[in-house]
């Protein structure tokens, strides 16, 4: 899968006014940009399975401390029922998950998940990010009309398919890159799920850890806030996973594009010894061994407003974690929001899990 000339030199456009505007030098950006610290690590998935207790897999959660394994819309409202948020925009209550990777043992096959990391030096507070992951809300990458309408209430969405197993054609979404050991503060350089990142999981050690990324649909049919698939009342602009001005007619509305940027370290599991005779030694939570199934999850849960306030904001005088319109929390109030465990269950990384679906 490679992206199209247009998304890539699109995209790297972006990151190239990123940098910019991290030096002071840019006025604006088509982006928000911030951390959000661990909130728990377990096996819940309001989204895919939700009332089950555990679920079918492990997942890391970032977000409002409402999050539980239902999160039935009738009832919970997470900007009004969280009493905290692990990301650092305080009025962004939304939850957002990834599965967690584990390290199989060639030698004996047990299992270690790999620990996450913070997301490289991008601006002073994403380098105090303790594990978690990086959100992105962006505008289109093309035309001239830069309006979106943000999510409402209930919203809910998935990117991604777990149940791949082989490389897709078309625009990539979601791809996995290899850091040498000298980019593990940085994180990397460049526009992300380019033609030298993966779809599945890097053949090779990756001594600086792994940068996932998962860019989010930006059209929606407006009228379900979610769908049986979780995918289908929204899509990607036509022939581009990056979000331009039109939408297909069936999905009319323009949303804020969401991308998430998970950082995996897995500079304890590079040893060239486990990746021998094409085979390497990571494995997604949900039994993926080859890495085409990552995926992200989605639940809306802005304070009433926020959100589309910066989204209008965006280019003038908001971009990255710089945005009047918002309200920033200090990062002790941000790491300080955790929560216990629904599914009780052992997450350390110094020690062997059995938290996979395919045990």
């Amino acid at each position: 899968m490679i992206w199209s000339g247009f998304a890539l030199t699109a995209l790297i456009a972006l990151f190239a006014q990123n940098a910019l505007t991290q030096t002071g030098s840019a006025k604006g950006s088509d982006f928000l940009r911030f951390a959000c610290s661990q909130l728990v690590i377990e096996r819940t998935d309001p989204l895919v399975n939700p009332g089950v207790i555990p679920s079918s897999h492990m997942h890391q959660v970032v977000g409002g401390s409402s999050f539980n394994a239902t999160m039935d819309p009738a009832v919970i409202d997470p900007s009004t029922t969280s009493s905290c948020t692990s990301c650092k925009m305080s009025e962004d209550f939304s939850n957002y998950w990834t599965a967690s990777i584990f390290f199989q043992s060639p030698e004996n096959g047990t299992f270690i998940r790999v620990p996450q990391m913070a997301n490289g030096r991008l601006n002073g507070s994403l380098m105090e990010q303790q594990g978690g992951l990086t959100v992105y809300y962006m505008h289109a990458f093309s035309g001239t009309n830069k309006n979106v309408t943000v999510f409402p209430r209930g919203f809910r969405m998935l990117a991604g398919d777990p149940t791949l197993r082989t490389k897709q054609s078309g625009p990539v979404t979601i791809c996995h890159r290899c850091l040498a050991k000298n980019e593990r503060t940085s994180g990397g350089s460049g526009a992300p799920c380019s033609s030298t990142d993966y779809a599945s999981f890097p053949p090779k050690p990756c001594p600086g850890g792994i940068r996932a990324t998962v860019i989010f649909p930006s059209c929606w049919d407006g009228k379900n806030l979610d769908s049986p698939d979780h995918r289908t009342h929204v899509t990607y602009q036509p022939g581009s996973a990056l979000a331009g001005d039109k939408c297909p007619s069936t999905h009319p509305v323009r949303i804020p594009q969401v991308m998430y940027e998970i950082m995996y370290d897995t500079s304890g599991f590079a040893d060239p010894k486990y990746y021998t005779n094409g085979k390497q030694p990571l494995v997604y939570s949900f039994g993926d061994p080859l890495g085409y199934g990552a995926h992200g999850d989605y639940l809306f849960g802005w304070k009433d407003g926020a959100l589309q306030r910066a989204m209008d904001a965006l280019g003038t005088n908001c971009f990255s974690e710089t945005c009047p319109v918002l309200k920033l929390q200090s990062w002790e109030n941000t790491v300080a929001c955790t929560k216990a465990q629904q599914a009780k269950e052992n997450t350390g990384t110094d020690t062997c899990m059995y938290a996979l679906s395919v045990l």
